[in-house]
């Protein structure tokens, strides 16, 4: 296997640029399970130092540099994790209409054991803004220890979480993931979401090794 840090942008990456969100469009692709997408984000376009270009830091940008690197295994460009601190996420404004795209697929992979870190890893989907322009996030969590499909309230500072995985699921093995956000976000916020969405974060916890890619869009 061929698993080396992307450090530049070759001509392959720049090929597999073509087909992430660019000025608010989408452009379709094929999911890893073979169905049609429409991708958000495929960790083809770098920085120099291997941070995923159009990314940003919500903190301790040196630092979180480092924690979220770009990676290749053969043609295949991921994001490889290794966390930091639970509140050092990355962001990335993406716009899209979640009424015609409500399904958000994505896969990641556990390359260490669940440990007590909770959650292990999430990946949030904002769909709206309040008042004040902060985004409302639904959390989609990789848990050491809640069980599957449980709902987590939330409260005035901290989303609600819906748990995907936990320690069952096993490490090494890349899993598929297809939520559909607009049905969780009128479920979990009481209303609809905006016309167009706010976009996606995602964090690791402290000491956390974890991959993640094929980020994107289904009708149904």
């Amino acid at each position: 296997m061929d698993d080396r840090p992307v450090m530049v942008l070759g001509l392959a990456g720049a090929v597999l640029s073509l087909i992430v969100l660019v000025g608010g469009g989408v452009a379709t692709g094929q999911s890893p399970s073979g169905g049609s997408v429409q991708i958000l984000e495929d960790f083809s376009k770098v920085e120099p130092d291997g941070f995923p270009q159009g990314w940003q830091a919500s903190r301790s940008e040196s630092l979180t540099r480092k924690a979220y690197v770009v990676f290749r295994e053969g043609d295949q460009p991921y994001l490889r994790t290794k966390g930091v601190d639970g509140r050092m996420r990355i962001f990335k404004k993406m716009s899209w209409d979640p009424k015609a795209y409500p399904i958000v697929t994505w896969r990641w992979r556990l390359r260490t054991p669940a440990t007590g870190t909770e959650p292990l890893a999430a990946l949030f989907v904002s769909l709206d803004e309040d008042f004040f322009g902060i985004p409302v996030n639904t959390k989609y969590t990789w848990s050491p220890n809640l069980a599957k499909g449980a709902l987590v309230e939330g409260g005035i500072f901290r989303p609600a979480q819906l748990v995907l995985r936990n320690n069952t699921d096993k490490v090494g093995e890349w899993l598929e993931e297809r939520v559909n956000a607009y049905e969780d976000f009128k479920r979990i916020h009481n209303h609809e979401p905006a016309p167009q969405a706010w976009g996606i974060s995602f964090v690791t916890g402290p000491g956390v090794e974890l991959d993640i890619d094929g980020i994107g869009l289904a009708r149904q």
